[in-house]
Parts: structure tokens; sequence; C-alpha cells
């Protein structure tokens, strides 16, 4: 038997066929020092009324990322059977162990979920995990709203995404969706390491996936929340699965053209931030500048933007070590 015709180890304790609202969870056994017969036991609702399409909300897929789970639990405990037509799969906190531990990666494996796809049935506990969502829980779903932020280490514009893909119908069904989210920004966005992603997934499979960048710093707000509430509501009224009207947003689409977005540090030390998040930039503006911090006296290194547009993202933390992002411009497409 080859890795992926195990079955998962994991058990669902809800039936996504049955009409109503259910909450339970995913119950993973991982063994212990603690608990000999222990488990990792992932809180998961479903919502379903009658036929109808099926939407899959994730967050945590990141555990220093904020918004989406408090959106997620939020609507778990609110949305009623009688307000879906179809089903609505919500799991506030995909990676679990790094949610409870408030870390990106699991502290079990330090498992990063995002480059875990597609998974093994009989891998780490990440990889189950991954394995899971490959195999039983995308397969149901026609829409996939994944919430990220910036987590301990980057700060973002508040916007949400979908990806170019080689599909173009299934492209315009993925950017729809963000239009239908409304979020300040919204964003055509590249990856700069798209192996392994629950993305990457997604798309493969040929669902509408929509993604978020909501702040950042490890923590959230009442403004980034309050955008994360009011978008997973419109994603599933423009999915026909919430009635009602989408309360709609001016939005500014940007666009991340080509690896001269993003700036990587080379140098470590301490930043200095020299441009805000939504400030306008030119080709060649110095956007950052690293000090060293041995002693004193030295210059600092300067770091200039490489196309005109706006700052979309930025290093959080006030120190910074060679190879983490700096920051990211993207460019200005169209405000409506």
């Amino acid at each position: 038997m080859t890795s992926l015709q195990r079955p998962s180890p994991i058990a669902a304790s809800v039936d996504f066929e049955a009409d109503g609202v259910q909450h339970g969870f995913l119950r993973l056994p991982y063994s212990r020092d603690d608990s000999a017969w222990g488990s990792v036991m992932i809180p998961i609702t479903v919502v379903k009324g009658g036929d109808g399409p099926t939407a899959l909300v994730t967050g945590g897929n990141h555990g220093d990322e904020y918004e989406g789970p408090v959106a997620l639990f939020d609507l778990a405990r609110t949305l009623k059977a009688e307000a879906v037509q179809g089903r609505v799969i919500i799991v506030p906190a995909m990676n679990y162990p790094a949610f409870r531990a408030g870390t990106r990666t699991s502290p079990i494996d330090r498992g990063n979920l995002n480059r875990s796809f597609p998974g093994r049935p009989d891998g780490t506990v990440t990889e189950k995990i991954a394995d899971y969502f490959q195999r039983t829980l995308l397969p149901l779903a026609d829409i996939v709203l994944d919430f990220h932020s910036g987590g301990r280490t980057l700060d973002f514009l508040p916007y949400a995404a979908a990806h170019e893909l080689p599909n173009k119908e299934q492209e315009k069904r993925c950017f729809d969706a963000v239009a239908a989210f409304s979020a300040p920004y919204s964003m055509r966005m590249i990856e700069i390491d798209t192996v392994g992603m629950y993305d990457t997934a997604a798309e493969e499979m040929g669902k509408v996936f929509v993604t978020t960048e909501l702040s950042g710093g490890g923590t959230s707000s009442a403004k980034t929340v309050g955008i994360a509430k009011r978008g997973v509501m419109n994603v599933l009224k423009h999915a026909g699965i919430v009635a009602g009207t989408l309360e709609t947003r001016p939005t500014c689409w940007l666009d991340m053209p080509s690896g001269d977005c993003f700036r990587f540090a080379e140098d470590d030390g301490l930043v200095e931030v020299c441009t805000d998040l939504g400030d306008p930039v030119r080709a060649g503006d110095v956007i950052a500048r690293i000090h060293p911090i041995g002693r004193t006296g030295q210059a600092p290194a300067v770091y200039r933007a490489a196309l005109d547009g706006i700052l979309a993202a930025r290093h959080f933390p006030g120190l910074v070590k060679t190879g983490d992002c700096l920051a990211v411009v993207a460019t200005v497409e169209e405000r409506i």
C-alpha cells in the first residue's frame, strides 16, 4: 500500500452530509510524553441547509495570524442552518498546534502547514493535517476562503487576493470572489514560493480560491477583524450560499507583477522604516535603512524601491536578519 492509498488517521466527529449546525472536532491521534493515547483536537463546524454549493472557510493556517480565527469562531457561533442554501465548512484554526502556541509553525514538528501540501497520511502531524484537507475537505468545496495576515514578522495593507492562473475562466471566478470580499485593497498576487501551498492544492483542483493578508504584527484590530467578518459574509452571499445584498466598500486594485516587488535584507541590523504602508513610492526611492548594531559610527545599508507603486508590506519587528523579507511594493491598477 502506497502512502496515498492509506486512510487518513484523522476522524471527524461531524457528518458532512447532515443538515443543521454541527460543532465538533477533527481528531488526530498524537501519542506523546504527557498523553500516551492523546489526540490533537481541531475544532470544526458544519452548517448545511439543503442542496447548494459548499464553501470551505479556514483560518490559522499559520498560528500567529488572528483575524481569520476571530471571524470564523464568530461565524461558527452565529451562522444558522436556515440562513444557508448549501454547506459551509468552518475550520477557524487549521494548524491547531501552532495556533495554540501562537507560532507560525507547529511546536510539535516545526511544520509550516502552508508548505506541507499534499501532505501524507503516514507523515508528521502537520503532513497528516495537510493530507486530510487535500483528500477529504478540499474535494467537498466549490469555493475556498483562507484567511492570512502578517503574523509576528510582517505587516500588510489589508487586502484580499487571488492568483493569476493558466485557466482564465477559473481565474476570473477567483477575482470575482476577491471583488465580492470587498477589502480596502484587492491584489493580483504572486508568491515567492508556491511549492506545498494550500492555495496551489485548491487551485489545481479547479476551486475558486481567495486568500487575504489583513495587517499583521501577531495581533489583530477592530478594523481588520471587521474587514474579515464582513468579507466572509460577502463571499458566502456571492457564492449563493447565504441570501442578502453584499456589504461593499471601495477597493483599490493592486498588482504584484514580478519579483521586483520584493526587497530582501542583505544585512543584519536595526530597521529604519523610511516609507509607511500605503505610501506612494517611485523606483529608486529609499524605503528602508538597516543600521549595523555591533558598534556606532557605521553607515546604514540603504534599500530602494525597484518600481513605482505603493508600499504593500513591510518587515514588522525592529531588528532584521539577512534573508528576511524587508518590504513589498505593489503597483496600483485601479481604484473602485
